[in-house]
């Protein structure tokens, strides 16, 4: 028996147990396969957080795990803040310009309501949520 890790095209995450490749290829190909949540039959095996090697010696501290992330977050929010311009507010009214020609097209970074987003999403702009880590003050 062989486990895969398998993703729906919804984004759900699922095991699936088989008795080897060829079985799950072959229920792939006929369609069999569905996802446990959505029914959705396009799915897609996904990596294995099991059969991934850390590059330390093979294992991870749950802590140097968490310094792992807290850096890889840093360098996010480092890399936002530079390369994004901050609209604030006027987030999604600044996204409907640059969409529509009204404003130079370039990267930006700011805040918007439920309702402005469903706006957003209605007239075809693509963006992505990133929640940012609270940045911590310092004591100097």
């Amino acid at each position: 028996m062989i486990a895969y890790d398998l993703q729906c095209s919804q984004g759900h995450v699922f095991e699936g147990w088989f008795e080897d490749g060829h079985a799950y290829k072959s229920q792939k190909r006929k369609g069999l396969l569905t996802c446990p949540v959505c029914n959705e039959t396009e799915v897609s095996r996904v990596p294995s957080t099991f059969a991934i090697k850390s590059a330390i010696g093979g294992s991870t501290s749950a802590a140097t795990a968490q310094v792992n992330l807290d850096q890889v977050g840093a360098k996010m929010v480092g890399f936002v803040e530079t390369n994004f311009d901050n609209v604030g507010c006027d987030f999604a009214k600044e996204a409907l310009k640059i969409h529509y020609g009204a404003a130079e097209p370039r990267s930006i970074r700011g805040t918007s309501t439920p309702e402005e987003e469903k706006t957003l999403k209605e007239g075809g702009i693509d963006f992505i949520k990133i929640p940012l880590p609270q940045q911590q003050e310092s004591d100097s």
